[in-house]
């Protein structure tokens, strides 16, 4: 079905007479006083042939409002399906995500490297969701709020850098600060998906608490706690291995995740994180009805290119008019 988005803007099709009738040129005696009165300005015959310029012009300025008013295709309406799910993404940026004890593709990775490359992933295949993205460090920040927009979402992740935040761990105030955004919407949607490789050390909210306030908001926490368990660094004697991941407070991740009824994961490598990813992918959609859509196809340039093709006409008419009058 044809629909015009601007039909008000016909209401410039008189715009060309209006300003012919109200701005008419002087008469030439009223124009132009002669020096000496018997002089008399002749006046040229107009060609029978003005008319046909004039109605090229007449279809030139009807195709430019034409297209103007932005003409265009409507098509039936078509309804969204959205999986009804909110969820939000809350990222460590702490001192200790530069740690490269993760592999990628072979290559030795940071922690945050790794976490940027498989939670990319992870927000692409979020169809139908609604996405958030808070980091934290030594604060917590809420970078994008819960939107369709899920380019923005990894926008924002591949932008961050660590130590952004502060380079200390403030886990408690990140669940605070997801539960504050998530707790107006549907009940069932709620879904905060948190990412650390340490202990709470920073912010005024401790973990424990922040969990009890999301169980009571409806939030569900899912906890993944990422590092290796095992990294050889140089020393006097050669090398020797340690566990990198030795401050990783399991417990407290684990006990907000079974409290809010979500669940904790154990990722000491790339495969493990995005396992832990897939999972969290599974989670059951509750799919209902967006507002319908009508896909719309401008048609504008259609209007616009005739105009453009009139308005050439009359400027060859006048050119050879000009021709003839001057061979003359």
């Amino acid at each position: 079905m044809l629909e015009f988005a601007w039909p008000w803007v016909a209401l410039l099709l008189p715009l060309p007479w209006l300003l012919w009738r109200w701005l008419r040129p002087a008469a030439p005696g009223q124009a132009l006083h002669l020096p000496h009165p018997q002089l008399r300005l002749a006046v040229v015959a107009q060609n029978a042939r003005e008319g046909g310029r004039m109605w090229w012009l007449v279809l030139a300025w009807i195709c430019l409002v034409a297209a103007a008013a932005r003409p265009q295709w409507v098509g039936p309406p078509q309804a969204q399906l959205r999986s009804g799910r909110a969820m939000m993404l809350a990222v460590d940026l702490s001192g200790s995500m530069r740690l490269e004890d993760m592999k990628l593709a072979g290559q030795a990775v940071s922690r945050f490297g790794a976490v940027e490359a498989i939670a990319t992933d992870f927000i692409a295949r979020r169809s139908g969701d609604e996405m958030g993205l808070i980091l934290f460090g030594t604060r917590a920040f809420l970078v994008t709020p819960i939107t369709y927009d899920l380019g923005a979402v990894s926008a924002q992740l591949q932008g961050s850098t660590v130590g952004l935040a502060g380079t200390e761990t403030a886990i408690g105030d990140a669940v605070a600060v997801a539960v504050k955004r998530l707790s107006a919407l549907p009940e069932q949607a709620r879904v905060l998906v948190l990412l650390t490789d340490g202990v709470n050390n920073a912010g005024s909210i401790a973990p424990l608490d922040a969990a009890r306030a999301a169980k009571a908001a409806g939030v569900r926490v899912y906890t993944i706690g990422i590092g290796a368990t095992e990294m050889r660094v140089p020393d006097f004697f050669g090398s020797r291995v340690v566990n990198p991941s030795a401050d990783l407070d399991e417990g407290m991740l684990r006990t907000m995740a079974s409290q809010t009824g979500g669940r904790y994961f154990r990722a000491t490598d790339t495969s493990e994180l995005a396992a832990a990813y897939h999972t969290i992918d599974t989670l059951e959609p509750m799919p209902q009805h967006g507002p319908e859509l009508r896909p719309r196809h401008e048609l504008f340039d259609r209007p616009l290119l005739a105009g453009m093709v009139c308005f050439v006409f009359a400027i060859v008419l006048t050119r050879r008019r000009s021709g003839a009058r001057a061979a003359a």
